[in-house]
C-alpha cells in the first residue's frame, strides 16, 4: 500500500491522516518531518482530555509547521492474565476526532501483527528492579511489555520529543530512564495531570464506573489531596491558590501518609468498597519508598479497585526546605 501524502491543514483547521502499517508511515515522516520539531504521544486509544492535553503539549513545542504523529495501539504485551485486554475500549473513529482537534498530524494505529509480525518478541527490554515496585509488584510483566512498545514505537515515529501524562508517574520515570540507559536521542516530556470538576483523574477505564463505584473512586484523589494539605499543616504553609500540578512543599512523610491512609480506610468500608492495592509516597528517580528524613521531590502515589476497575492517581510534592 502507498502511503497517502496529504497537504497539512492551515493552522485552526482539524485535519490528520490515519496509517496502519509501518511502511505508510515510515514514507509520511520522510516526506513531512521537520528536523527538530517532531513529537510524539503515544496512547491505547480511547482518547479524553488528558490525551488532548498531551496533544496540545506537543503542538505548542513543535509549532505550526512541525509534525505531531498520534499512537494508538492496545499493546498486548503489558497486559497481564486476568486484565482487561479485551474489554479495553477501541473507538478509533472517535480517537481521530480527538487527535485532529487537538492537534495531531499523524495517527497511526497498527494492528497487533504489525508491531509484532512474528508474534510476541523473544527480546524485551526489561524495567529492573524499578518497575518491580508498586505498579510492577501488582503487575508483573507489565513494565517490561511497555518499555518494549515504547521503544519500537520511538524507532517507528523517530520523534525529538515524546510526551507522556505524570498520571502514570511510574511509567514517565521508567520512559525516562530507558531513554537516558539506553541512549535515545528523544526528549522525554511530562504534562500534569487533567482531572475531572469532581477531582476524579481523567482516565479511559473511569467509563467503567457506576455512579456509585465513582462516588467510590474519588477517595484516591482525597485521600491524595489529604495527604498534601497534612503536610502542610504539619510545616505551617498553606499556600493560596497552588495548582495541583505544582511541586507543593510539605514538612512531614509520615504526616503525609497517614492522613491519605484515614482517607483510604474510610473509603473501604464505603459500599462499594474501595480495595487498596497501594499507597506509597516514592522517589521519583528510582520509584523507592522515601524515608521520613527525605528532602527533595516525591510522588505521592494509589492504586485501588473499585468493583472490577482498577485506578490509579498520584500528587507532586516537594518535602524538606525550599528549592
Amino acid at each position: 500500500m502507498s502511503p497517502k501524502l496529504w497537504t497539512k491543514a492551515l493552522p485552526g483547521e482539524p485535519d490528520v491522516e490515519l496509517f496502519r502499517h509501518r511502511s505508510d508511515l515510515d514514507a509520511a515522516l520522510a516526506h513531512f518531518a521537520v528536523p527538530g520539531r517532531t513529537a510524539v504521544v503515544m496512547t491505547m486509544g480511547a482518547l479524553h482530555d488528558g490525551h488532548a492535553s498531551l496533544i496540545r503539549a506537543a503542538r505548542a513545542r513543535v509549532g505550526a509547521k512541525g509534525l505531531v504523529t498520534v499512537t494508538v495501539f492496545v499493546n498486548p504485551l503489558q497486559f497481564g492474565a486476568g486484565e482487561d485486554l479485551d474489554r479495553y475500549p477501541r473507538t478509533l473513529d472517535a480517537d481521530l476526532n480527538v487527535a485532529a482537534e487537538a492537534g495531531a498530524d499523524i495517527v497511526f494505529a497498527p494492528a497487533a501483527e504489525e508491531m509484532y509480525p512474528g508474534g510476541e518478541p523473544h527480546i524485551r527490554i526489561t524495567a529492573g528492579a524499578m518497575g518491580e515496585r508498586y505498579e510492577g509488584a501488582s503487575r508483573p510483566g507489565h513494565f517490561d511489555g511497555m518499555l518494549t512498545v515504547v521503544a519500537k514505537l520511538l524507532h517507528l515515529t523517530r520523534p525529538d520529543a515524546a510526551f507522556f501524562g505524570e498520571k502514570d508517574a511510574q511509567q514517565l520515570a521508567l520512559v525516562r530512564r530507558m531513554a537516558r540507559d539506553l541512549d535515545f536521542p528523544v526528549e522525554i516530556v511530562g504534562v500534569p495531570t487533567v482531572r475531572e470538576g469532581d477531582g476524579l483523574a481523567l482516565s479511559s477505564r473511569n467509563r467503567y464506573l457506576s455512579a456509585q463505584e465513582r462516588d467510590t473512586a474519588l477517595a484516591l484523589s482525597r485521600a491524595l489531596f489529604a495527604g498534601r494539605d497534612a503536610g502542610l499543616l504539619a510545616a505551617g504553609e498553606v499556600p493560596a491558590g497552588a495548582e495541583e500540578h505544582e511541586l507543593i512543599r510539605v514538612a512531614s512523610p509520615a504526616a503525609v501518609r497517614s492522613a491519605a491512609r484515614v482517607v483510604l480506610d474510610e473509603a473501604a468500608r464505603l459500599e462499594p468498597p474501595l480495595v487498596l492495592d497501594y499507597l506509597g509516597l516514592a522517589d521519583p528517580a528510582d520509584f523507592t519508598e522515601v524515608s521520613d528524613g527525605y528532602t527533595g521531590e516525591a510522588v505521592l502515589a494509589v492504586a485501588a479497585k473499585v468493583g472490577a476497575t482498577r485506578l490509579i492517581d498520584n500528587i507532586r510534592l516537594w518535602i524538606g526546605a525550599a528549592r
